[in-house]
């Protein structure tokens, strides 16, 4: 592991998500110990949109911003919400120069599959439809996010694509969630990771299906046929239960004709790029930031 990573991983807590409420608010009180990010260049506005039930957003708009990407926290489907998120989307905006809409998204288990999903594809369908409004090219729209957000981001694209809906230009897809059966080899034998394992994998899909079956729309590892879908940026940690699932799913993309970018960051663990003081962190962050800007570009 990174000598640099590696020295915070006593300060991380106990990977455990059988209790939910506990789970929120320590992973609430990670994200206050982040440096706070700087948005001095940019617009940060509040908005909800229009749904059943409505849902939240915080819209982050650089100037002479174009591209927009809707963009989805992590937390395992349980945790997470608009401001547990800010540090990341923040510097995403600055880092790509697009508009930023984090979307705070229903939380399993109290709203398991589709809530979470419904709610981020009506935040699509809203975004392209008040591109204008927003100030921003409805034909440079992307998805994406981290952990388990990264992986709703996947399973809106297979919606968007099936039911021919806003034109998704991008996945930036980051340590994705994407499959429930947990059966790839870093799924079976990372038992003991920092803040991913194995057991932490079982209980978030527990809580995200409920009593539902898993589709591709849950788990998008699932879906047969992966051609039509955007191009991708898919980044996994080394240390990662998912790691093996996303590079499988890397794969399958590009054997369907899907043009992707795979970045494997060695000596990483999930969720290891919070850890700002480490140079491997920037340069995830930074990479991410590059991605979306380059993918976006006119």
């Amino acid at each position: 592991m990174d000598p640099e990573l590696e020295a915070f991983i006593p300060l991380f807590p106990k990977a455990d998500l059988s209790d939910p409420v506990t789970a929120r608010e320590k992973f609430a009180a990670l994200a206050t110990a982040v440096p706070a990010p700087d948005t001095s260049g940019m617009e940060v506005e509040d908005r909800t949109v229009p749904a059943d039930p409505d849902v939240p957003v915080r819209i982050y708009r650089p100037r002479q911003a174009r591209g927009a990407i809707v963009w989805l926290h992590g937390g395992g489907f349980v945790m997470g919400d608009l401001d547990t998120e800010h540090p990341w989307a923040a510097r995403l905006a600055d880092g790509s120069g697009a508009v930023v809409i984090s979307v705070g998204y229903r939380l399993a288990p109290e709203d398991p599959f589709p809530a979470a999903l419904d709610d981020v594809y009506a935040v699509l369908t809203w975004t392209a439809e008040h591109a204008a409004e927003l100030g921003i090219d409805p034909a440079r729209i992307a998805v994406g996010g981290h952990s388990a957000g990264a992986g709703l981001a996947a399973a809106v694209a297979l919606r968007a694509r099936d039911e021919q809906g806003p034109p998704i230009r991008f996945q930036l897809l980051n340590q994705p969630g994407l499959d429930d059966r947990l059966e790839t080899w870093s799924a079976r034998n990372f038992t003991d990771t920092p803040w991913m394992n194995r057991d932490k994998a079982l209980h978030l899909w527990g809580h995200y299906l409920g009593s539902a079956t898993a589709t591709p729309y849950a788990a998008p590892a699932r879906a047969g046929d992966l051609a039509g879908l955007p191009p991708a940026y898919l980044a996994t940690a080394e240390f990662c239960p998912n790691r093996d699932e996303d590079i499988d799913y890397a794969l399958r993309l590009l054997q369907a004709g899907v043009s992707v970018e795979l970045h494997q960051w060695a000596g990483t663990f999930h969720g290891s790029q919070a850890i700002l003081s480490a140079e491997v962190s920037q340069r995830q962050i930074a990479e991410l930031g590059a991605a979306l800007r380059r993918a976006l570009a006119e």
